[in-house]
């Protein structure tokens, strides 16, 4: 039971770190990101290539995050100067062209068989609970990291400036300011997050393929900030343990209507997410965090 429980928590963080990239992006900044999991992808890969090359993983885990944000440079420099909707469409068409290059590069990623035996974080110490415990610990840290590095540049000028690119950016460009370098070195900093969350991705699973880098990737992480509470860290925590509790915990719930079959299971669990989505929207748009003196 215990490393059940220390496995769920290494999930819940690694997707709290996903998400920290992307309340950065859209909950600081207004940045549409519906490719968010195509950097996830850039840095679970970079990672599991350079490790099985010898790459001690301390470097192979900064790599991951240095080439995803140095990923998303390009994309933002083509498309950051479009309005949000069509930023947005590009983004969701780079992650399924990242997931098309790694499932058909077979040369570098092996394809559709996927990589196998990625080398553990600790395997030092074993692969038991003190391991996954390490894991856990070094999870909580770069989290802790990663939240008081959004929170400094929130704090900072430049925070004031992508809040205020947030709310008019027509206000923003009048002051003689440049809104696409503000929204590039932000969708960089998140990329790079994504990257990050990767590589421990990869590392705990040690197995990787393409499928694992769908499109529903980006759909919880934007599930999590909504449920949470868009642009605020504490909802980013929250949201995320909420929504990954609650697909955990659903697996359970065949044992109770053992009828239902696996596959009709899956989509009830996906019909019930987004029925949880409506009702958020509607009724709690700011989120369980969020200001309670809003309606």
């Amino acid at each position: 039971m215990e490393g059940y429980l220390v496995a769920i928590g290494i999930v819940v963080l690694i997707n709290v770190l996903l998400a920290l990239g992307l309340t950065l992006q859209y909950g600081r900044t207004g940045l549409i990101n519906f490719g968010h999991v195509g950097f996830f992808a850039i840095g679970a890969y970079t990672s599991a290539l350079l490790a099985l090359q010898g790459v001690p993983l301390v470097i192979s885990f900064v790599a991951a995050g240095a080439f995803a944000a140095v990923s998303a440079w390009p994309v933002g420099m083509v498309s950051l100067r479009l309005r949000d909707d069509y930023f947005a469409i590009v983004t969701l068409g780079f992650s399924e062209t990242v997931r098309i290059v790694i499932s058909s590069e077979k040369w570098l990623t092996n394809g559709m068989q996927g990589i196998p035996g990625l080398p553990r974080l600790y395997e030092g110490i074993g692969g038991g609970l003190p391991a996954q415990l390490a894991v856990l610990v070094t999870l909580a840290l770069v989290v802790i990291a990663s939240a008081t590095m959004i929170q400094r540049i929130t704090n900072s000028p430049f925070g004031r400036v992508i809040e205020a690119i947030r709310d008019n950016e027509e206000a923003v460009t009048a002051l003689g300011k440049n809104p696409a370098s503000f929204k590039l070195r932000v969708l960089a900093v998140g990329a790079g997050l994504a990257g990050v969350a990767g590589a421990f991705y990869a590392h705990y699973i040690t197995f990787i393929v393409p499928d694992q880098f769908g499109p529903i990737v980006t759909f919880y992480v934007w599930m999590a900030i909504i449920i949470g509470g868009v642009g605020r860290i504490s909802g980013t925590l929250v949201g995320t343990a909420i929504l990954m509790l609650f697909l955990e915990g659903s697996r359970f719930i065949r044992d109770l209507i053992p009828a239902i079959p696996e596959v009709e299971m899956a989509s009830i669990r996906l019909g019930v997410i987004g029925i949880a989505l409506i009702l958020f929207v509607t009724y709690r748009p700011q989120g369980l965090m969020g200001d309670y003196t809003q309606r």
